[in-house]
């Protein structure tokens, strides 16, 4: 498997399971994919999402009909709460070839990583699978060890575009961004959310 990051506006996602897991799930893609559920009942995390959900008993439910929900989507989440089921909808996706993700069953084609994400960046981890929780580990030690990882990131595009201008060398433009972004300094006065960072940093790297 290789990281992709992909545009999933408009793009149909199908998400079967209606409890917590296929919750988180759906929650994922809230507000950047077309979202479907199909399950027997939902529980309330839903009710905050702009999902459409279908009642359907995935366990009685004949293969042409699951067929039908499957037409035209981009990614199948699995995410009952029976390996069996989930497993069958994995072997209906991989005749069709539609990418699947299984969130208790076979592996599917699609693994689900754990997000950092801000206004400038977005990180994610896996372990293939192996172990979601160590996933979740690595995300939350790498939003508490950088909070300030977006405001230096909106720093460092700010001062990349005036070095544009005021300096031709690109060495020396990439020295300056390198030793911005090891300052200790600036990452703490913008972890204090300084007002005068800015006027700091060109003091001490423009001048």
């Amino acid at each position: 498997m290789i990281p992709l990051y992909i545009d999933c506006s408009g793009r149909r996602i199908v998400i079967f399971g209606g409890g917590d897991v296929a919750a988180r799930k759906a929650a994922y893609f809230s507000g950047k994919a077309d979202i479907v559920v199909v399950s027997r009942s939902f529980v309330p995390a839903f009710d905050a999402m702009k999902v459409t959900k279908k009642d359907m008993d995935l366990v009685t439910e004949s293969g042409r009909n699951l067929a039908v929900i499957l037409t035209g989507a981009f990614l199948v989440i699995a995410a009952t709460s029976e390996p069996e089921i989930n497993n069958r909808i994995g072997r209906l996706c991989k005749a069709t070839g539609i990418l699947f993700n299984n969130a208790d069953g076979e592996t599917g084609d699609v693994i689900m990583p754990a997000v950092s994400r801000g206004e400038n960046y977005l990180i994610a981890v896996s372990t293939m699978g192996n172990s979601p929780a160590v996933s979740r580990y690595i995300r939350d030690r790498i939003n508490d060890t950088f909070p300030a990882l977006d405001d230096m990131i909106a720093l460092q595009i700010r001062l990349r575009e005036v070095l544009k201008a005021a300096e031709p060398d690109q060495k020396k433009r990439a020295a300056i961004l390198e030793k911005v972004l090891n300052d200790p300094a600036v990452w703490a006065a913008l972890e204090a959310h300084r007002p005068d960072v800015w006027d700091d940093v060109k003091a001490r790297y423009l001048s």
